[in-house]
């Protein structure tokens, strides 16, 4: 159908992968448990947006630069590398602010327009996504089929699709889980600590990383 085929290997496949712990889940949490499922979701959106990007180069061959292109492949890594390091600084560092009571305690709320960007500039900026796309979509079009990039983009949507369901599932049950769990802010603060060391570790290891 439209140049692919098991297309229903590909979406147990790519929902598999999409379950794969990784730096999008990793936020989703983060901002699920500190802030809410909204703001969760908002992470998962732009994460999504940063998908659709991966998707459209690797369908018009951007990927293949990376592929081939050391230089190339550098530089987003760096990039991307550094952003997660800022990110993850910038979590270590979170302060606690004082509520109207005297025991209270919260996290200051970042507006969910900057959780979409972190979200997406998070996933657009990884370039083993973009090497993904170029090695995983392939393997389900066709040999002879009349438009790849077509087929490209219509199994990217698929993956896209599923990629979202479960990332907003991620939200919502990461949110239920912390008023279940009723966490305190403190416990959040923390939280979103250790979730800052694990940012800045995965964005040395991507600066460390070989190109496969």
């Amino acid at each position: 159908m439209f140049g692919t085929h098991d297309l229903l290997l590909f979406v147990i496949s790519g929902l598999l992968l999409n379950m794969a712990p990784g730096p999008d889940s990793l936020l989703i949490m983060a901002r699920s448990a500190t802030q809410g499922w909204r703001a969760g979701s908002a992470a998962a959106l732009g994460i999504g947006a940063g998908t659709c990007v991966h998707i459209v180069a690797a369908a018009l061959g951007m990927s293949a630069v990376l592929a081939t292109s050391a230089t190339a492949f550098m530089v987003v890594k760096l990039i991307g590398a550094a952003y997660l390091l800022y990110i993850g600084i910038s979590m270590l560092l979170a302060k606690r602010k004082e509520a109207a009571e005297p025991t209270a305690i919260e996290l200051p709320a970042l507006p969910y327009g900057r959780i979409f960007a972190q979200g997406f500039l998070t996933n657009v900026l990884n370039p083993k996504v973009a090497l993904f796309f170029l090695a995983f979509v392939p393997q389900f079009i066709s040999p002879d089929a009349e438009h790849k990039a077509l087929a490209f983009i219509l199994l990217g949507v698929i993956f896209n699709i599923n990629g979202m369901l479960w990332c907003h599932f991620l939200a919502l049950s990461t949110a239920f889980a912390q008023q279940r769990l009723q966490v305190g802010r403190r416990v959040g603060l923390w939280l979103e600590r250790c979730t800052g060391g694990l940012f800045a570790a995965l964005g040395i290891k991507l600066a460390l990383a070989d190109r496969v």
